[in-house]
């Protein structure tokens, strides 16, 4: 830290740039060769203790806030395993010693740019792959400091050793005008607030964070070659606290109905088989907060959060009639056998119906690998979901299959199961494979009872022949762009309405229901501009591609997606899964997106 105090010292108190700062200049004297003149070099990262802080622009627009990623040597935690549960601890205990540096700066009658403040990715209760707490080998300290911005090289510096490190991402927001401040909050107080961390860590909590990631796993590998699709834990609390994310306190914890209760890996409870699941109730029931919940465990979830060992295939697709969205090329026959001068093998449009738009999606879906489909009435197209045996007798001409008669076909042809909140179409207890009845947030066995009814009542799934559920669509590079026409710079901004504007497009993001965090929408902006920036396909091998681009941030870490070029997105970054880069570039408008075989 002492050439970054250097440096700040020797700025104007008004400066702007912090040019210095972010450049890292250094004078390179080697100590075994004293009549050779010194090496002149740029490396802006500081170190203090055996840590460094590399110093970065966050954005061109944003001198004055600089990403700091703090670098930790493994070895002064005393780290063994290095997974994505582990950093996330890391990450929010590193938070409570930031906190108490921010209350030490907090004066409400002026801005943060007058205070200063330190910022950290926004809490999340998932454990995920992002570009701000992961672990990565980096080289360690290969000088020591001399005068100014000299450095001295350290024996056997001229290959210097790599090692593990804990990498922690922030901001800072420079105080204006205030230089001292600066060099305090740079160069004393972070260093020290790392200190802190490091010799107060809490290895007895990573531990129960590592077992805990490790029962996850293995109950995830478990599910994966099981005739099970979800499981919930007794003891999980499932509903959320009003407006937040957290657990809510005094809800009634989950339990297992006797038949369905199983054990994996030690914990008990309520396994969920592959086929059909309804989960009904009355209003008010907990019936939504369970499928909430079975959707939440696509993800890991972090000790605390109440829904730890809910844990769902995590290839599911939460599905939702998107009215308005773009369909380009999608084979919707199955559920939509005909429609006025349209062919619905090969079905597009720009503006969807809620039956059309809810047909495309579940297609989608199941081509890019879904092996379960989440389904809510309440956001569903009814004549979608439902049509009864009277509606059936009075309207013979129907284009519109419903999904009652589909859904025991996709899991019987394509091994694609469903679990369905159902308040008011009685027609699915008739096909599903389970039937549960919520009450009072206690889950209820009625698979028995919904079937006598249905007998009582005479009412028999009645099926259309089998569908043809192939897709088979080629992706072309002219205007798969994140240049808008006519215009040399890239365009990529991401809207707090749900947007995401790219080149000329304006991709409707509302109807991702499986994206958890703002910052994985900034991160599909992101996905999907490397996608195009890199493109040297005419017919891009879209599945190829995308494969290719997780295995690179698997290897070189999800930061290699970011660009400080654009000033419009957030400098942290959730991955979301490949599932959602797919949906987002199905709801593309201006792409050439064209079935196979079809004109060109």
């Amino acid at each position: 830290m002492k050439r970054l105090a250097h440096f700040l010292r020797n700025m104007e108190n008004d400066t702007a740039t912090y040019k210095e700062m972010y450049e890292g200049a250094l004078t390179v004297y080697d100590p075994d060769m004293p009549d050779v003149p010194p090496e002149g070099d740029n490396e802006p990262i500081y170190y203090h203790e055996g840590v460094g802080y590399e110093i970065s622009h966050t954005h061109k627009l944003a001198q004055d806030k600089p990403t700091v990623t703090v670098k930790i040597p493994v070895s002064k935690l005393h780290l063994s395993v290095f997974d994505w549960a582990g950093a996330a601890f890391c990450y929010h205990r590193f938070r409570m010693y930031i906190d108490r540096l921010n209350e030490g700066l907090i004066n409400r009658s002026r801005p943060d740019n007058e205070n200063g403040k330190y910022i950290l990715a926004p809490y999340t209760s998932i454990s995920m792959a992002n570009n701000y707490c992961y672990f990565a080998e980096w080289m360690n300290q290969w000088y020591e400091n001399g005068s100014g911005k000299s450095v001295w090289l350290l024996k056997g510096a001229h290959a210097p050793a790599r090692e593990m490190m804990l990498h922690l991402k922030l901001q800072v927001q420079l105080p204006k005008r205030k230089i001292r401040k600066t060099i305090q909050m740079l160069c004393r107080d972070l260093p020290d607030a790392v200190d802190r961390f490091i010799a107060e860590f809490d290895i007895v909590g990573l531990n129960r964070t590592l077992e805990l990631a490790e029962k996850q796993s293995a109950i995830r590998a478990w599910l994966k070659n099981s005739d099970y699709c979800a499981f919930v834990a007794n003891g999980s609390i499932l509903p959320r606290a009003k407006g937040t994310d957290l657990p809510m306190a005094g809800a009634i914890p989950f339990r297992s109905t006797p038949a369905d209760e199983i054990e994996i890996c030690g914990v008990r409870g309520m396994g969920i088989r592959r086929g059909v699941t309804v989960i009904t109730g009355g209003g008010y029931s907990g019936k939504s907060t369970l499928l909430d919940a079975i959707s939440a465990g696509i993800y890991d979830h972090i000790l605390g959060d109440g829904r730890e060992l809910c844990i769902t295939d995590d290839s599911a697709v939460t599905i939702s009639a998107e009215d308005g969205r773009s369909v380009k090329h999608v084979n919707i026959s199955p559920f939509i056998r005909w429609l006025p001068g349209g062919d619905t093998t090969d079905f597009s449009t720009d503006h969807a119906s809620g039956s059309t738009s809810q047909a495309a999606n579940i297609m989608e879906a199941v081509a890019v690998g879904a092996k379960l489909l989440l389904i809510d009435e309440d956001r569903s197209a009814t004549n979608f979901m439902i049509r009864d045996r009277m509606m059936k007798a009075l309207i013979e001409k129907e284009p519109i299959t419903p999904f009652t008669d589909r859904v025991n076909e996709l899991h019987r042809a394509g091994g694609v199961s469903t679990i369905l909140v159902i308040g008011g179409s009685g027609e699915y207890l008739c096909v599903a494979d389970k039937i549960y009845m919520m009450e009072d947030y206690l889950i209820h066995d009625v698979t028995e009872k919904s079937k006598i009814i249905c007998a009582d009542h005479g009412v028999t799934a009645i099926l259309p022949p089998p569908a043809d559920w192939e897709q088979s669509r080629a992706l072309y590079s002219d205007r798969f762009t994140s240049y808008p026409a006519g215009c040399g710079s890239e365009k990529l901004a991401v809207s707090d309405m749900g947007f995401i504007l790219i080149g000329d497009e304006q991709i409707d993001v509302r109807g991702l229901h499986d994206i958890v965090s703002p910052r994985q929408l900034d991160a599909l902006g992101f996905l999907l501009r490397y996608l195009e920036v890199t493109n040297k396909e005419n017919k891009i091998d879209l599945r190829r591609r995308i494969d290719e681009l997780y295995e690179k941030m698997e290897e070189e870490g999800v930061d290699v997606l970011y660009s400080a070029f654009f000033t419009t997105t957030e400098r942290f970054l959730d991955l979301p899964r490949k599932q959602e880069l797919f949906a987002l570039i199905n709801r593309m408008r201006k792409i050439r997106l064209v079935k196979e075989g079809g004109a060109h």
